[in-house]
């Protein structure tokens, strides 16, 4: 069932994206000829009452793993989706990976997390100005290599753990990341056009990951929705700091307490 605070998504905003169109005939993956409505001039077209189901549940499960404040994991390296991807990732507070997929993330991510911490130490040396000891061309050495880490973990610098899930745009693209996934057993939502995997995915989202417009209306829909469970794990939260500051009652020594009755009881008797 919807949740009452997400919005509704129309077939006619589906439709209006170009979210339909898949790719050749030709091209296609078996696993997905559940979600084909039909063809036209050698593409397949994809059933959008498929599509709008598949994004609403995606967007449900996401929610709820927000609102538990899980860690979702945002994945889009290809052109049209890595500068959406990005924005509604850091909106959403969430780590995401938009310039290509660094191998063994999942798989070694103990080891990496080693790169990514020395990424953020090397940046706290420079910004204290620990590096100008150095000559210019061993600075230079030194920015580079911090632009290098930067450039592939920037947008994973604060997960300190593995992602409880990965939200995907173009499933067959990143098939490393979908594939890292499934082995170290992390659910995986995924946007899967015709030529995808369908049995490589838990929650699919079938449709058109090639067109700008189709992917910026579908990953806005998940950030909405990741962006809605945050808040409401933020008020939980809130309200149970508020809860225990209430319950706390003062602490008083005994010492004290003894002190004050036998003051009571010197006046009582004078």
């Amino acid at each position: 069932m919807q949740g009452e605070d997400m919005r509704d998504i129309t077939l006619q905003e589906l439709l209006e994206a170009g979210c339909h169109f898949g790719h050749q005939v030709r091209r296609w993956n078996p696993s997905m000829k559940k979600y084909i409505y039909g063809e036209r001039d050698g593409i397949h077209i994809l059933d959008l009452a498929q599509s709008k189901t598949g994004l609403v549940e995606a967007g449900e499960y996401l929610r709820d793993l927000a609102a538990e404040g899980r860690v979702i994991l945002f994945v889009g390296t290809k052109r049209q989706a890595a500068e959406v991807v990005k924005a509604e990732a850091i909106r959403a507070g969430m780590p995401y990976m938009t310039k290509r997929w660094v191998g063994g993330l999942l798989t070694n991510f103990e080891q990496l997390s080693r790169r990514i911490r020395k990424m953020q130490e090397m940046m706290t040396a420079r910004g204290a100005g620990e590096y100008k000891k150095y000559t210019k061309r061993e600075q230079l050495l030194l920015d580079r290599e911090i632009g290098q880490l930067q450039k592939f973990f920037a947008g994973v610098d604060g997960m300190e753990k593995l992602p409880d899930a990965l939200f995907v745009v173009d499933s067959h693209k990143e098939e490393v990341a979908v594939r890292e996934a499934v082995r170290m057993k992390i659910p995986v939502v995924a946007m899967v056009d015709t030529n995808g995997d369908a049995t490589m995915v838990d929650k699919l989202i079938p449709v058109n990951d090639d067109a700008e417009k189709s992917i910026e209306l579908i990953v806005k829909y998940i950030g909405d929705a990741v962006v809605e469970g945050k808040t409401s794990n933020d008020k939980i939260q809130n309200s149970t700091q508020t809860q225990n500051s209430n319950d706390q009652k003062p602490v008083v020594k005994k010492k004290a307490v003894k002190k004050v009755k036998k003051e009571e009881d010197g006046a009582g008797k004078n």
